[in-house]
């Protein structure tokens, strides 16, 4: 047989090995990659109403919780994780901000300096570490999943809803899925222009909150940036369908229909426990 046809089938024999080891490896990602999102997304994760190009984004996969990550915004657009009653893992010191090397832009702990926000957590430190332990809390200083704050927002008020979803409502039901995002300016033109640094600086901020199963219960708030921090919490509930409408995101997708418009349409506090909790206040205050 010539030379060159042996070389010829050597050469098809190594690409034909090259291409099945591919095959194996992209076949076990993605395996572990839809298990990771089932555990992290009750009913899937979100997708949005209708295609844009400001809908483009890609799942950041971390410790603990996912996230939607722009490269348009130049920010998060939903963190998604599970928070559960019987796990107590034990809550470090904090550690430092740092830049994620996935997101395209350059955004560093040094990025929010001198602009008046905070660097808020989407995915919650505290909440994360305690259920998720000392590697999630890690991941939740990653600045893929900060966003612009203004103080009595993320010092106040949106951090006394953090801990009374982690003190009271996950002890009250057990186990909690949680999606979290912020509410850009419906003109695009308009919160261009409105940025700290490259980021885009959201006008709210959305927090779902449900109890999977059979027959799910939802509660959902929405957060304006300007607030003084010390108002009740059930002043900004709201439904799901409300969120929807100015994130154009579809949230549970994978969720029947009549379910669907059954946990989405409608705002029910009951089983909660929300009025014994609006008012408190936050542990530093």
């Amino acid at each position: 047989m010539p030379r060159r046809l042996l070389s010829w089938r050597g050469s098809l024999r190594r690409l034909a090995i090259a291409a099945l080891f591919a095959a194996v490896g992209s076949g076990l990602w993605y395996a572990e990659e839809r298990e990771v999102r089932e555990r992290l997304s009750w009913m899937g994760v979100p997708t949005w109403e209708r295609l844009t190009p400001l809908s483009l984004h890609r799942v950041l996969r971390n410790d603990g919780f996912l996230v939607g990550w722009s490269d348009v915004r130049v920010s998060p657009l939903w963190a998604s994780y599970v928070l559960r009653g019987d796990r107590a893992a034990e809550v470090g010191d904090r550690p430092g901000f740092r830049r994620d090397w996935r997101t395209l832009w350059p955004v560093t702990p040094d990025s929010y300096r001198r602009s008046g926000y905070d660097r808020g957590h989407l995915a919650p430190n505290y909440a994360i570490a305690r259920v998720h332990g000392a590697s999630a809390q890690y991941d939740t200083f990653l600045m893929s999943n900060m966003v612009p704050q203004r103080p009595d927002l993320n010092r106040r008020l949106w951090q006394r809803l953090e801990e009374v979803v982690i003190d009271r409502f996950v002890p009250r039901h057990g186990a909690l899925q949680v999606i979290v995002g912020p509410i850009f300016d419906a003109d695009f033109a308009s919160g261009m222009l409105h940025r700290v640094g490259l980021i885009e600086v959201p006008e709210a901020f959305y927090k779902i909150l449900v109890v999977p199963g059979e027959r799910p219960r939802a509660l959902a708030f929405v957060m304006p940036q300007e607030v003084h921090g010390d108002e009740p919490l059930d002043r900004f509930v709201v439904s799901i369908d409300r969120i929807e409408a100015l994130t154009g995101l579809d949230f549970f997708p994978n969720l029947a229909d009549a379910s669907e418009r059954t946990l989405e349409g409608r705002v029910a506090t009951a089983g909660w426990g929300l009025e014994a909790v609006s008012e408190l206040p936050g542990r530093f205050e």
